[in-house]
């Protein structure tokens, strides 16, 4: 167990009192009596058993012990302090909270963010990742950004993706994957959570025959790229999200043949719970990207 902590106003009024060595200007300071700072400071050398200050007439002295405790308790303040203010910051200013997949924060958001600070320097944004989709602090978030069908009661909701399944996988092992039936050949890489899958793009390139549950499972799409740019077998990817890891050469797709799909990603935000100026900026912004994306050829555009 941790050890216990005497209350954090016992401290204050110690280190105060020790800043001024006088309880009185440390009561000025504080915004309490005398007699309340005296108090607690008696307290806390209670609960210390070991006095703190030697009291004088008209002034005080920090006994050896309390010369030895003041820098330890200031440097908690400050601690505190700094923690506070890394977390929370200026709360003058508006925190944007945008809630996302862990692998579209990584492979759609990230790459883009830099043209949201060029339009709203001075804006601040909080991403929260997540992997499992869940109510967990529902309250504490500005947007969201859900996978799905796009309908979540209670929830506005607006796409921003028009996915397409494509494989992918390392060129190392590119040679071996000459037409589908090849896949035979190595394992199939499976996220779970999404509910189209293997199963979709074969049967969508001919092949319902072929066994779609065999393979690796993993729980993020970072997990199953990793894996596939490993060469421990091939990947399927959404359209929103291949395209740093095709780029960087990581990956590649063997075969040019993708199956779209109706599931999306959709920024969403309560019904209820949507008043802020900056909250808007942030979410046009993420609208205007997608707009640019928009395969207008898409089944379900």
């Amino acid at each position: 167990m941790a050890p216990k902590l005497p209350p954090l106003s016992w401290l204050r009024a110690f280190d105060v009192a020790a800043r001024h060595l006088s309880f009185t200007l440390a009561a000025q300071d504080l915004n309490l009596t005398q007699a309340a700072i005296s108090k607690q400071v008696k307290l806390l050398e209670h609960y210390l058993h070991e006095p703190l200050f030697h009291r004088k007439p008209r002034s005080l002295t920090l006994t050896k012990a309390g010369a030895a405790y003041l820098p330890k308790v200031r440097d908690a303040f400050e601690r505190l302090a700094v923690g506070t203010q890394e977390v929370f910051g200026n709360r003058q200013a508006k925190i944007l909270t945008l809630r996302a997949p862990t692998s579209f924060a990584v492979n759609w958001i990230a790459p883009r963010l830099h043209r949201f600070y060029a339009r709203h320097p001075t804006l601040r944004i909080r991403i929260l990742s997540s992997v499992w989709r869940d109510e967990f602090d529902k309250e504490s978030f500005d947007l969201d950004i859900r996978y799905g069908q796009g309908v979540w009661p209670g929830q506005r909701s607006s796409r921003l993706t028009w996915e397409s399944l494509s494989p992918i996988c390392a060129p190392s092992i590119l040679p071996k994957l000459q037409r589908p039936e090849d896949l035979a050949q190595t394992n199939l890489i499976h996220v779970l959570g999404y509910e189209d899958g293997w199963a979709i793009w074969l049967r969508h390139v001919g092949m319902d025959e072929f066994d779609s549950g065999q393979g690796l499972q993993f729980d993020t799409s970072l997990m199953a790229f990793e894996m596939a740019a490993l060469g421990q077998g091939v990947a399927l990817g959404r359209s929103s999200m291949i395209a740093k890891e095709l780029q960087s050469g990581r990956l590649v797709q063997p075969f040019e043949l993708a199956a779209p799909i109706r599931e999306a990603f959709h920024l969403t935000a309560p019904e209820q719970n949507f008043n802020h100026t900056e909250t808007e900026f942030l979410q046009n912004w993420l609208l205007e990207e997608a707009a640019a994306d928009k395969d207008k050829d898409h089944p379900y555009a």
